[in-house]
């Protein structure tokens, strides 16, 4: 570690959990980020300010008016800009020496089979549960840990999976990929601005932390926000020995 990373990091380095050892980890780290939007934009920029050497920010949408209320990594001047690429200089623009992968391109299957493979922690900010789904098998698959997160108009939640571990459950033990889920988007449903800065910022200390090594992600536990009061409440997600995603990966 350089002059520069010991001054810019310092407030990481007294941290007794952290120290110079977790800093180099996090600077070696590589964070694969699905979605670009409310919550990728808190896990974009904070992961990008901690350091995180690599950063691959997954988005197909461009910037638009109306994401300009939540997704903070986005400017009026960038409207109509990929998002990806907006994030990739709000990124710059606090630390530039993150190497910042883009890909604009909706995830599938085949994609995220390449580059959750390449990922040291997966970030699931998308919106979508056919994406969400696709995410959780590529990372049971290749046994990396998801730290998966979601807001829609008050109510907020977060989740590590992390198949490395036999009793933690994966997403779909959770919510099953055959249960026919009704979709619900911020278009019509509306979202509480900064709920998805919440969201995405705890998601991004419990990926900071999966990657330095400090602290625990307590995996499968369930902790979901109401903005209407501020108040959290956690469940104890057990592992579905039938789950059709990892119940033959344990």
């Amino acid at each position: 570690m350089n002059d520069d990373q010991l001054l810019r990091y310092s407030r990481h380095i007294l941290l007794n959990e952290l120290g110079i050892e977790g800093q180099e980890r996090i600077l070696n780290a590589h964070a694969l980020v699905i979605g670009a939007g409310g919550l990728g934009s808190p896990v974009a920029l904070y992961l990008g300010s901690a350091g995180v050497g690599r950063i691959t920010l997954v988005d197909d949408d461009v910037v638009d008016m109306t994401n300009l209320q939540r997704q903070v990594a986005h400017t009026t001047e960038r409207v109509g800009m990929a998002k990806t690429t907006s994030a990739a200089a709000a990124i710059a623009a606090i630390n530039p020496h993150v190497r910042v992968d883009e890909v604009r391109v909706r995830a599938d299957a085949a994609l995220l089979d390449t580059l959750v493979a390449q990922a040291d922690v997966v970030l699931d900010c998308c919106d979508n549960f056919k994406t969400r789904h696709a995410v959780n098998a590529a990372c049971v698959k290749h046994a990396k840990p998801l730290v998966s997160g979601a807001a829609i108009r008050f109510d907020g939640q977060l989740a590590v999976y992390d198949p490395r571990e036999t009793t933690s459950p994966c997403y779909a033990c959770v919510f099953p990929p055959d249960e026919g889920v009704q979709e619900t988007l911020c278009a019509t449903m509306g979202v509480f601005a900064p709920l998805v800065g919440i969201i995405g910022t705890m998601q991004a200390a419990q990926a900071l932390k999966l990657m330095s090594g400090a602290g625990t992600t307590r995996p499968g536990t369930l902790t979901m926000l109401d903005g209407r009061d501020m108040s959290f409440s956690e469940v104890r997600l057990p592992r579905n020995p039938a789950c059709p995603v990892c119940g033959k990966a344990h």
